[in-house]
Order: C-alpha cells, then structure tokens, then sequence
C-alpha cells in the first residue's frame, strides 16, 4: 500500500510540474508576440556594482540573453545554473545579463543570493523601466536579442528550446539595426502629488474614477498581489504576514462607507482569473482591478505589496503606507470629517 502511495505521489509530482512551467511559459509566450521581431530598444542598464551597459552598443556585435528573476521566485532559482553556466560558455559573441524584477526584492537581497549561489554574471536591479520595455509577466522571463539587435525569443523554461534560441541569436548575420526608441517613461506620482485621471476597469465591470467630483471623502489605493500570502509563505514569511494582515485590515475598514477603496493587482503571475478566485477565497468587497501592463505600479512608483496609497477628498497623496499601520482607521475618520 506504501509503495502505491509512493508511486502515486511520484507521478502526481512528475505531472504537476510541467503543468506549472507549462501555464509560464504560456504567459511569457504571449508577452512575447508584440516583441519577437521588433528591434529592441535603446537601453542603459546600470549593474548593483555601480558598472553601465549600453545595450545600443552591443546591437550588431553581440547577441544578448536577458533574464528577468527574483531571489523569492522558485523557478528562477532553480534555473540558476543554467543562467550561471551560459554565461561561463558564452564567448566574445553573446552577452549574458541577468535582471533582477525589484518586485518585493532589495539590492542587499540580490547581493546576498549572488554571494551565497556563486553567481558571476552582471545583475541589473530593475526599477520597473526593463519590465516595461520588455513586457514583463512571469518570473523567470527570457529575452534573447540576436547579433542583429532584433528580439527573437520571449521565454519561462530554460530548456532546448532556449538553448537552440541562444544559438540561433548568436549567429545571426542580418544587418543590425539602431534599436528602438525606448517608450516614456511616465510621470511619478508620490505623497504630496495629485492624482492623476486614470480609471481602472474593476472585476465587477464597472470603471473606477481616480478624479470623481462626486465623491467626498479620502481614497485608499491598495497595491496588492494576489498570490503573495501564499507563494511567499516560505520564502519571504514576513511579507506574506503583511500582505494577509492588511488584507484583513482593509476588508474591515471598507465596510465602513465614509471611503472609497480601490484593489489594484500587479500582473506578474496574475490574470483576472487569479484575482477573482482571490476575491471569491477572501470575500473581498472592495473593488479589484488587474494592473497587467504594470502601468500603475510604475506610475506610483509601487515596488513592494503591500501599499496603500491614502488620497484626501481633494485628490492629493496625503500618504504612503507599507505594511499594516494601526492609526489608518483614525486618519480615514479625520479625512472623511473634513
């Protein structure tokens, strides 16, 4: 009967893993269809050691392989020595770059997994502008540019068919091209600023105004991940502690009615599946909009889950909170007083 057992589990573990990088490499294959073929654009990137890499300068003399990760991100990790093996093969004729997302991530972290793993290569500690120009869903993400400065391969797995795209980069003899202008970055918004007239789509098909004359009282903007309690149990507890006790906090708060509240999920590993099944676990009431260009998070500069953003009756940033804070309910009475 054990031995059943065993076998059952082997199997079911053989099965679901594929199924899990399968669902990544989905993700990562469909950010890459607005990509693969376009030139790549014309970035500086700075390593956590203080070097500039001109990505520009490499186009038409070296093929590229950028690798999106997190130090909390499993597969990430466990594709490390692949990553760190690459960049030992590669020679004069393909740079190897790995890209640390800055979600939920600091410079110490990555240091400290670099030091502790053995990792050689440059790192790149993001600030949202890479994910952006890269369309940026699932960690890890692959972008293999050819010699000719073109993308040819968006990617999760690092499997053969990576490696064959590698290969295919590297000796590519098309005539380079500039590289694309890099998109505008957007303004940055912060305590003290307005917001700006952006609307949200919700789960419930109605539009959020982020400028609504009608509404009196303060706005709570609460930046969340929809899988941070649970994925990041391990890896990162104290985050996952944060993330479920603002969650409970909130869900309290919103049932008062003197403020309005707005969910916004980041769209790395997310859809709205994910977050209506995230709604529904929870028996969330307050609105939920799926982030999936990233354009929010970017725009008030959100690189950690949680944050809450507090907005006076006026529209004005009056506040920047991470994490569960004790004296919000007495600020939002004050706000709504006014």
């Amino acid at each position: 009967m054990r031995t059943l057992l065993g076998l059952f589990l082997l199997l079911f573990s053989l099965t679901a893993l594929p199924l899990r990088a399968e669902t990544g490499q989905q993700r990562a294959e469909a950010a890459g269809r607005g990509l693969v073929g376009s030139p790549a654009p014309r970035l500086v990137l700075k390593t956590i050691d203080g070097k500039t890499i001109d990505l520009a300068s490499l186009y038409g003399k070296q093929a590229i392989y950028l690798k999106f990760w997190a130090t909390w991100c499993v597969p990430c990790r466990e594709q490390m020595p692949h990553l760190e093996r690459t960049f030992e093969q590669a020679g004069p004729d393909l740079a190897v770059i790995a890209i640390d997302v800055g979600f939920d991530d600091t410079i110490a972290d990555v240091r400290k997994y670099r030091d502790t793993v053995g990792l050689h290569m440059p790192i790149v500690f993001d600030d949202g502008t890479l994910g952006q120009a890269f369309n940026l869903r699932v960690t890890p993400q692959h972008i293999v540019i050819g010699r000719d400065g073109r993308i040819q391969y968006v990617g999760h797995m690092a499997d053969a068919k990576l490696d064959a795209a590698l290969l295919a980069a590297r000796t590519a003899s098309a005539p380079s091209v500039q590289g694309a202008v890099a998109a505008k970055d957007d303004p940055h918004y912060d305590v003290g600023d307005h917001v700006p007239a952006f609307t949200a789509p919700t789960l419930d098909g109605s539009v959020f105004k982020a400028q609504d004359t009608a509404v009196k009282g303060p706005t709570v903007l609460v930046f969340l991940s929809p899988w941070c309690e649970s994925y990041l149990a391990d890896s990162r507890p104290k985050v996952a502690a944060s993330c479920r006790a603002v969650r409970e906090q909130v869900t309290k708060l919103s049932r008062a009615g003197h403020t309005r509240w707005l969910g916004i999920a980041s769209g790395l590993w997310a859809s709205k599946d994910d977050l209506s099944g995230y709604r529904k676990e929870h028996q969330l009431s307050m609105p939920l909009t799926l982030d999936e260009s990233g354009a929010l998070f970017r725009q008030f500069r959100v690189m950690h889950v949680p944050t809450l953003l507090v907005v006076d009756a006026q529209g004005k940033i009056v506040r920047r909170i991470e994490g569960v804070d004790a004296t919000l309910p007495t600020q939002l009475q004050a706000l709504s007083a006014r």
